[in-house]
C-alpha cells in the first residue's frame, strides 16, 4: 500500500523568506536618531568637542563667581553665560553630523542599510535638536550649582528668570547648531563648512558695522544681531520679525539646498 504525503499548505520559506511574500518594515527615525545622537560622540572629534564644551560651561562659572561683581552673579546670569560655549561650538557637532557621511566615506554602508535618504537627515537634525536641548539642561543644572555657591560667597544669589527667558536662550542653542547643520549639509566638507560657518556672519557682522548703506540691511539679514535679544527680558514683534528674517538666510535657505544636494548626492 502506497503512502500519500499530503504537501504543506505553504512552503516556510516562502513564508518567512520569500522577497515576494514578506513585508519589510524600514527602520524607525527614533532609532536613527539614535544612531545619529551615538554617532555624535563615536569620532575622537565629536567627543572631544562634547568634553570641551562642558570644561568650558565649568569655566564660565567659574569666572563668573570670581571675577563679577557680587550683584551680577544670579542664576539667570550664570545660566546665559554658561551656554555661550555651546552656543559656539555645538554647530560644529551638526556640521560633523552631516558631512561625517562622506567625509569619512561611510555613506555606502548608511544609504545601503536606510536608502531613504530624507529620513536620513531628518534624524540628523532631530539629534542636534536634542543635543542641544542636552547641553541646555546640562548648563541650567551647572549654573544651579554655581548660583548655590554664589549665595554662600556673598553673591546676589537670585533665581528669578522667567519661562519665557528660558525658552529664549533654548531657541537660541537650537538656532546655531541647525544652522551648522545647514552649513554642513549645504557643503558636505567639514573643514570648508566649518571655516565658513564662523567667517560668513563674521564678516556680514563686521561689513554692517563698518558700511553705512549696509547697516539697515544688517538689522535684517546680521543673524549675529539679530539674536542677541533671545537672551534679553523681552523681544518685541519687530525683533521676532528680524531673527526670523535672518533665519530664513542663514538657517533655512541654506538647509533647503543642503538637503536637495544630499538627496541628489552620488555616492561614490
Amino acid at each position: 500500500m502506497t503512502a500519500v504525503q499530503n504537501a504543506p499548505t505553504s512552503a516556510p520559506g516562502v513564508a518567512s523568506g520569500s522577497p515576494g511574500s514578506r513585508t519589510e518594515k524600514g527602520v524607525s527615525l527614533a532609532r536613527l536618531t539614535r544612531v545619529e545622537l551615538r554617532k555624535l560622540a563615536d569620532t575622537r572629534s565629536g567627543l572631544w568637542l562634547l568634553i570641551a564644551i562642558g570644561l568650558a560651561a565649568a569655566g564660565t562659572a567659574i569666572i563668573m563667581i570670581s571675577a563679577s561683581p557680587d550683584g551680577e552673579q544670579t542664576f539667570r546670569a550664570l545660566f546665559a553665560f554658561g551656554l555661550l560655549p555651546s552656543s559656539v561650538l555645538l554647530p560644529v557637532l551638526g556640521i560633523l553630523s552631516m558631512t561625517s557621511e562622506w567625509s569619512q566615506r561611510t555613506a555606502l554602508g548608511t544609504l545601503t542599510l536606510t536608502p531613504a535618504r530624507g529620513r536620513i537627515i531628518v534624524a540628523k537634525l532631530a539629534a542636534a535638536v536634542l543635543i542641544a536641548l542636552a547641553s541646555t539642561a546640562a548648563a541650567a543644572a551647572l549654573s544651579a550649582a554655581a548660583n548655590l555657591v554664589a549665595i554662600g560667597t556673598g553673591g546676589d544669589g537670585s533665581w528669578e528668570i522667567t519661562a519665557g527667558q528660558i525658552g529664549r536662550l533654548l531657541l537660541n542653542q537650537v538656532i546655531f547648531v541647525l544652522m551648522g547643520s545647514a552649513f554642513g549639509a549645504l557643503l558636505m566638507n567639514s573643514p570648508v563648512a566649518i571655516v565658513l560657518y564662523f567667517a560668513l556672519p563674521t564678516a556680514w557682522t563686521v561689513l554692517g558695522a563698518m558700511v553705512k548703506w549696509l547697516g539697515r540691511a544688517a538689522e535684517w539679514l546680521d543673524i549675529n544681531v539679530t539674536s542677541m535679544p533671545l537672551s534679553a527680558a523681552t523681544m518685541s514683534g519687530g525683533q521676532w520679525g528680524r531673527l526670523g528674517v535672518a533665519c530664513a538666510v542663514w538657517v533655512g535657505l541654506p538647509l533647503v539646498l543642503g538637503t536637495v544636494r544630499m538627496l541628489r548626492r552620488e555616492i561614490s
